[in-house]
């Protein structure tokens, strides 16, 4: 316990700091209002409620898109309940958000005791990954599985270290677990990116291995670490496999639809190009490392700023409440990376007077993550990743790359540190590199405070000035006023860019005086280390709480506030058809989720959906919805004599209740009498050879007299092309849960029926009578299937075998890793009745 006491007090330390951060709404029970977990919240709320009522899971919900797999919307399996006690064990039991910034600092501690970093130096290390803007930017947002990802990576790495410095046992369980743990965060793209940084260190271990000819151990280490990472992938092969094969049939996967004009924007399997690389870091914007407001900041009202304030011209604050502080290249922006102006100095310091190949594993790494983050600033590294490294173009906002930057230039800052404190003459006989590291930081920011447009062509945008413009072109603002908006605009950023700057320019010199005074040998070795966690706390710190701050933390009543019930959810709910949509045309359908908290909704807010049918809501449902509106609005909302042709594929939705805006605020529904219902006999088969003419057909047919099918199913549907119905023949759901549906038919003839549910290639089992029946694709979206004559009793229930399979696998490798568990203890236990 002796030895172990200084590693419990900078955990503690950690506690405690996260404490301080969060204080008062940590203990007055106060939450953040984040839009992405109330949208969250929106869509999981069918299948939470199914999970109360019944105690099982539903891996299908109707909530939103008119039907979508929940693998990403609650991805929670049985076989990852163990590992959930684990992390909360492992979170110490913290109240949220305390949690959060608690796991980044020990995560990052326990890295660096791997590599054999001093206790104080260690936690200092795990401060300054921390406390990097970029993560209290991702728990402002709501991002937070996001921000668990990236706390459970330095410990995997911590692992993969110990593994090669030849503790394989203790390395390879840490690096299973968490591993594990990553996964069961659930956020891909994290854990892509540090994919590559793997690469990078297991590079250097191979290079160290092959000069000091130990090879035989490396490949050991890297065997176990193969096997370990199996483990960790397999205890979460649920979750991966079906996210795997859900990507495949979403916006990241391959369109089937031919493109002629966009072609070249489009990746041959991902996301469209311009969806990628939307948010791209800018070149000159890679200067908020150093200095964070060096683009602004945050676009948040240019009003909120002080010192932008100071220089402000009284006549135009109005026009400032509208105008960001952000100036970059970004649509928007919630904050800058930035890492700490002296924990930079470091880093610089740390490519000079460092040694070894994982010093440059770490620098290749910064490089690379920072020149990747430019995107669509440096297209042709772009492209070359997109089109040529796997998985790649499966993901959005390149500038997130940066969290690999914000890893390495801690990391390496530590070892210089590591370095000059265990050699202090070093900074005497590389004089030379710790000025040129003082020029970079320090130097650069003194110019910048001096000369704030020194490195940046204009402090106002070209989108920005086109916007102005375009306001004086309205009559909003007079012409010979728009000269003197610009001037003072951008008089305002340059003050903010100079402060910045400025505070950069002494946090480095403090920094630099520190070390000086410890060479100088005015100063100890605990002084110095306590000295300059002081300043990296005191730097980010301030810089954090401007991203999140204490302001924006409310009553936890308020989420729940969000999904309060309206009058015309109220009046909708009355019906008691149990299956049925709902459109919302109040506002945006396609970035809200209140509308599927209590309805089945056509629309929508995920960031994963089907790719069919974000095509069809391009083609055909948005423009149908204005048409819907223009209609309704002109006929006062009496939907008799309203043309009903115009929302043909609304109507094979089902959609039966439509809100419209009633002004104040208010909202009123409005039924709507041609929805084609739950399902229908169709009269005949249009079988057509791809995809473009069967959602190009959707224009013509009328979808209650005619089934537009690919080829592929001709089969299925027994080669049927006309349909026997008449006036008798009919099709009733009976029975309605998320994940099974029950109908009833009856028809004098064999017949298709359309199904107004959303086909998933995968998953869904349907039956006649209790026998297997196939499902086929119709209309695009929908399902249909081949019904003998006669009365029959249809289901369709949505349970993959896969997932069986994979719980299975999930289990073994979870014994697998509490043996391996068990193995350790033993070990250790004789070890210590050895000594």
């Amino acid at each position: 316990m002796k030895k172990l006491l200084p590693d419990l007090l900078v955990i503690l330390m950690f506690a405690v700091l996260s404490f301080a951060y969060f204080f008062p709404a940590d203990i007055e029970n106060r939450i953040l209002f984040q839009h992405d977990t109330a949208a969250g919240a929106g869509a999981g709320q069918e299948a939470t409620k199914y999970r109360e009522e019944t105690g099982e899971y539903t891996r299908w919900t109707n909530s939103l898109f008119g039907g979508m797999p929940t693998y990403q919307i609650a991805p929670s399996y049985e076989s990852t309940k163990p590992l959930t006690w684990v992390q909360k064990v492992y979170q110490l039991f913290l109240p949220t958000y305390v949690n959060l910034t608690f796991i980044l600092m020990l995560g990052f501690f326990i890295l660096l005791r791997a590599f054999g970093i001093p206790v104080w130096l260690a936690g200092l290390g795990g401060l300054m990954w921390a406390f990097s803007s970029y993560f209290f930017i991702l728990i402002s947002a709501g991002h937070i599985w996001k921000f668990i990802t990236l706390a459970y990576i330095p410990p995997t790495i911590a692992g993969i270290v110990l593994a090669y410095r030849g503790k394989y046992l203790v390395g390879g369980i840490i690096t299973a677990l968490f591993i594990a743990l990553q996964i069961l965060s659930n956020h891909v793209q994290m854990s892509y990116y540090f994919l590559f940084v793997i690469l990078f260190i297991a590079g250097a271990y191979f290079e160290d291995a092959w000069r000091n000819k130990t090879l035989p151990q490396f490949f050991k280490a890297s065997g176990v670490l193969v096997v370990a990472a199996l483990i960790g992938i397999c205890v979460n092969l649920s979750n991966l496999y079906h996210t795997y094969e859900y990507s495949k049939e979403t916006m990241r996967g391959k369109s089937e639809l031919v493109e002629t004009g966009d072609a070249a924007k489009q990746t041959s399997s991902g996301l469209d190009r311009d969806y990628i690389t939307q948010w791209s870091y800018g070149i000159g914007e890679t200067w908020t490392l150093l200095i964070p407001n060096f683009k602004g900041g945050a676009s948040v009202p240019l009003i909120a700023n002080e010192t932008a304030m100071e220089k402000a011209n009284p006549t135009y604050a109005g026009l400032y409440q509208q105008l960001p502080q952000y100036f970059g290249g970004q649509p928007m922006t919630s904050g800058p990376v930035y890492v700490g102006a002296f924990v930079l100095f470091l880093f610089i310091l740390g490519c000079f007077i460092v040694k070894g190949p994982l010093k440059w594993a770490l620098v290749g790494a910064t490089f690379f993550s920072i020149v990747l983050s430019w995107g669509k600033n440096f297209m042709p590294l772009t492209d070359f990743f997109i089109d040529y490294i796997p998985m790649y173009s499966k993901f959005r906002a390149v500038s997130s790359i940066l969290v690999i930057a914000e890893f390495t230039i801690p990391l390496l800052a530590i070892f210089a540190l590591k370095k000059v404190l265990e050699e202090p003459e070093i900074l005497k006989k590389k004089l030379k590199f710790v000025g040129i590291s003082f020029a970079l930081t320090a130097g650069v920011a003194l110019i910048l405070t001096i000369l704030p447009g020194a490195f940046s062509s204009t402090f106002i945008p070209a989108q920005e000035a086109q916007m102005l413009q375009n306001a004086v072109n309205q009559g909003m603002i007079p012409q010979e006023e728009l000269s003197g908006i610009l001037s003072n605009l951008g008089e305002m950023r340059a003050a903010m860019v100079s402060s910045d700057a400025l505070r950069s320019f002494i946090i480095v010199v403090i920094g630099c005086a520190l070390l000086w005074f410890y060479y100088s040998g005015k100063l100890k070795n605990t002084v110095v280390i306590a000295g300059i966690t002081i300043l990296c706390v005191v730097d980010m710190w301030g810089v954090n709480k401007r991203y999140l701050h204490d302001d924006q933390f409310v009553p936890r009543t308020a989420q729940v506030d969000t999904f309060k019930k309206t009058k015309a959810d109220e009046i909708i709910l009355q019906d008691t058809d149990p299956n049925y949509r709902v459109l919302s045309l109040s506002g945006s359908a396609f970035s809200e989720n209140n509308t599927s908290y209590w309805h089945k909704s056509v629309g929508g807010y995920h960031a994963a959906k089907l790719r069919r049918y974000q095509e069809v809501i391009e083609r055909h449902i948005t423009p149908e919805m204005q048409a819907a509106y223009r209609a309704i609005a002109a006929a006062g909302g009496e939907m008799d004599s309203v043309d009903a042709s115009q929302f043909r594929v609304l109507n094979m939705l089902n959609t039966k209740y439509f809100i419209l805006p009633a002004g104040q605020g208010q909202t009123i529904p409005v039924m709507n009498p041609y929805a084609y219902g739950n399902a229908w006999f169709v009269d005949n088969v249009k079988y057509v050879d791809n995809a473009n003419q069967e959602i190009d057909a959707l224009h013509a047919i009328v979808p209650t007299e005619t089934a537009v099918v690919d080829a592929r199913f001709k089969e299925t549907l027994k080669g049927a092309t006309t349909s026997y119905k008449d006036s008798l023949s009919s099709v009733r759901l009976t029975s309605y849960e998320p994940n099974r549906l029950v109908y009833e038919t009856n028809n004098s003839k064999d017949g298709i029926v359309v199904f107004s549910e959303i086909y998933y290639p995968d998953g869904w089992i349907g039956t006649i009578d209790g026998k297997p029946a196939d499902i086929a694709r119709a209309d695009y979206i929908l399902r249909s299937m081949y019904v003998p004559a006669g009365k029959h009793t249809i289901e369709m229930r949505f349970d993959p075998k896969s997932l069986h399979v994979t719980e299975g696998i999930a289990y073994a490798a979870l014994a697998l890793m509490v043996i391996g568990i068990m193995i350790l203890v033993i070990v250790y236990r004789k070890k210590l009745r050895s000594r």
